[in-house]
């Protein structure tokens, strides 16, 4: 098959990209603390703090950092911060002037949290990107503008440890990570907020004092809301975070090799493809359907399928082809993956291409292709969780809108992402995130690179969610099939009653009963509102 170059750089995407889909001692509880006692001697900030105005060399660079160039903030100024003191001094100045803050680490948000109209002051985290092993606390500390390709190589060349999260390797750890962090390990190793020890977080009380807070997972620990709101709660929420503490829990001893999950020398990449102009409608909805049926039978905690993660993606007739791409670890790689395809091609007639091979872990691990090759720079998207497969009659709306023919109009794609296994395992309430009994998760999008196009774009996928919603709604609920959305890709129309004109309110979508929990953590911590946006966590009356 003849693909254009961007259906080929498509194809040649890692799964680890789609996974990652991408915006904590005992002792370490204490509020404000000095420079010195959470920043070693030998790295001092990389960079000054500084303020770039408009009239700044460097100003037009730093508004358009943001990964979705569908907006573009424009704001009285840019205050670049390196270190945890820097960002003090930051959230004080614009605080004091009254400016509306955002915060940016890689840039990765897909809405307009920081890009938006309302936006006076933009604090850059860009410098923030440390990595070292912090004895006092038994766990490496992070800071938030690392991006996670980064993030990897560090750990695993430094110590032969990783954390799940996603693969995009240049997503910032900052956003992702109290987002929840998914990706392409967290089948066999849980969320990357499961490994989450402690964070730092620069907050503004109801004096509009601003204040530094370590919070940890301990049980005595009385700031230990504030470290369960950041896992899964979401950015933008309650303060800027300046720093992550990661260690698996339960993990005993003080050898940093042992504190982590310790990834696999090599991992069996493949990729499975069909051709739109051999695809029938019959193969296409049993495709779809034991995709579906085998993540529902394969992702319990422990069972052996969890050491397969993959992607159904179901691209429509513009981008050539419906491809499954995906990973598996472990001795029983090879059966594994061969029984997976047995289960998916079963009984349809359109012809497949698969390509498998063994890479180095960690060069399958930071090899995705970054997000904009993946969703173009002007991009739309809304999720669904899902903990069953999509119905029949969902899988029919899904053929007549990917089916349709490239001069029909825009066309977008729809992925299907394993999830479940160790994440599973975690209680619902144990972190911020609700969604531990779901099987995939399902990506909505459509993508371009000219402004004359957003419309619609966002009319496509906006049409396509509301009809495979149709029974529950307009949107994917928390019932026995669908386990509501991931704020980690935010949509803000969930928030808006004109598109979403469900019962079913935007916060029960994201957060399912943990909402009121969130709400009182932002009672506390943000109680004037300072960081807010669209899907911001709002105070409790």
């Amino acid at each position: 098959m003849n693909m254009p170059d961007r259906r080929a750089v498509l194809a040649g995407l890692t799964v680890g990209a789609v996974g990652g889909l991408a915006p904590d001692g005992a002792d370490g509880w204490a509020g404000p603390r000095s420079a010195a006692a959470a920043t070693p001697a030998t790295s001092p900030p990389p960079m000054p703090g500084d303020k770039v105005g408009r009239r700044d060399t460097r100003y037009p660079d730093l508004v358009a950092r943001g990964t979705n160039q569908r907006f573009r903030a424009e704001p009285d100024y840019v205050h670049l911060a390196s270190s945890t003191d820097q960002v003090v001094a930051a959230v004080t100045q614009a605080v004091r002037a009254g400016k509306r803050i955002a915060v940016r680490s890689g840039g990765g948000c897909f809405a307009d949290f920081v890009d938006n109209p309302d936006t006076e002051v933009i604090i850059d985290l860009a410098g923030m990107t440390g990595l070292w092993y912090d004895p006092a606390r038994r766990a490496f500390a992070v800071e938030p503008g690392l991006p996670l390709g980064e993030l990897y190589r560090r750990l695993f060349l430094g110590w032969g440890v990783t954390v799940p999260l996603g693969s995009c390797p240049e997503v910032g750890a900052g956003g992702h990570i109290m987002g929840g962090g998914h990706g392409a390990m967290s089948r066999l190793h849980g969320l990357g907020v499961d490994h989450l020890y402690a964070v730092e977080v620069v907050t503004v009380d109801a004096s509009n004092a601003v204040r530094v807070t370590v919070a940890t997972r301990e049980p005595h620990d009385p700031n230990r809301d504030l470290w369960w709101a950041h896992t899964g709660g979401g950015g933008g929420n309650f303060g800027v975070v300046t720093r992550y503490w990661l260690r698996t829990p339960g993990a005993a001893g003080d050898d940093p090799q042992h504190l982590l999950p310790r990834p696999p020398a090599r991992v069996l990449d493949f990729q499975l493809l069909w051709p739109w102009d051999q695809l029938d409608h019959a193969s296409f909805t049993r495709l779809v359907r034991r995709h579906g049926r085998w993540h529902a039978a394969n992702s319990a905690p422990g069972s052996p399928g969890t050491a397969l993660h993959s992607a159904l993606l179901l691209f429509g007739t513009k981008l050539g082809a419906v491809i499954v791409k995906g990973q598996v670890i472990g001795p029983q790689a090879k059966r594994t993956l061969d029984d997976y395809v047995a289960a998916l091609t079963a009984g349809t007639s359109a012809p497949h291409h698969l390509e498998q091979t063994y890479r180095p872990w960690l060069e399958n691990q930071t090899s995705a292709g970054d997000s904009e090759e993946i969703l173009g720079s002007r991009f739309v998207v809304k999720t669904g969780y899902l903990r069953d497969r999509f119905t029949d009659a969902q899988i029919e709306v899904l053929w007549q809108a990917l089916s349709a023919k490239p001069e029909a109009g825009p066309q977008g794609a729809v992925w299907l992402v394993s999830t479940g296994g160790k994440v599973n395992a975690v209680r619902p309430d144990d972190t911020a995130v609700a969604q531990r009994d779901c099987v995939l998760k399902a990506i909505f999008t459509a993508s371009g690179s000219s402004a004359k196009d957003d419309a619609e774009h966002q009319k496509w996928v906006r049409d396509l969610y509301r009809k495979v919603y149709a029974t529950t709604g307009g949107v994917p609920p928390h019932d026995a099939r669908n386990g509501g959305c991931y704020i980690n890709y935010p949509d803000p129309d969930l928030a808006d009653p004109e598109q979403n004109t469900s019962s079913v309110p935007w916060h029960t979508l994201y957060y399912g009963k943990n909402y009121a929990r969130l709400q009182h953590v932002k009672r506390t911590w943000d109680p004037r509102n300072h960081f807010r946006h669209a899907l911001s966590v709002r105070p409790s009356d």
